[in-house]
């Protein structure tokens, strides 16, 4: 069984993490298929950045996301988009709304709030 799950990497004490596809048999930093995107918990708020499209093409053959990864995509939407993708919205509107949000969170990002 295929899971979505964090990868961590960075300095002892600094963690950043990758989301990657990985086999639910593969240890935490071990082998994986695929990364997905990057997640930093350290900046306020923070920062994620993921490919979308390819989260939604592994979630469509099966991967389920771990606990802490479905939290991250609750809050910065990308379930909700998933739960519209499979009640048929369009691939395109999908996205280019997601990109919409990750320019938003940015912008955050930059301002500090």
């Amino acid at each position: 069984m295929v899971r979505i799950r964090l990868r961590r990497i960075g300095l002892k004490g600094q963690p950043t993490y990758r989301v990657v596809a990985a086999d639910k048999e593969s240890p935490r930093d071990g082998r994986f298929l695929e990364i997905l995107g990057f997640y930093n918990p350290r900046t306020q708020p923070a920062t994620v950045h993921l490919k979308e499209d390819r989260v939604y093409h592994w979630m469509k053959n099966g991967a389920l996301p771990t606990e802490s990864v479905a939290a991250v995509f609750k809050a910065i939407g990308t379930l909700g988009r998933w739960e519209r993708f499979k009640t048929g919205e369009s691939m395109e509107t999908l996205m280019k709304e997601a990109e919409e949000a990750e320019v938003k969170r940015g912008a955050s990002n930059k301002t500090g709030r």
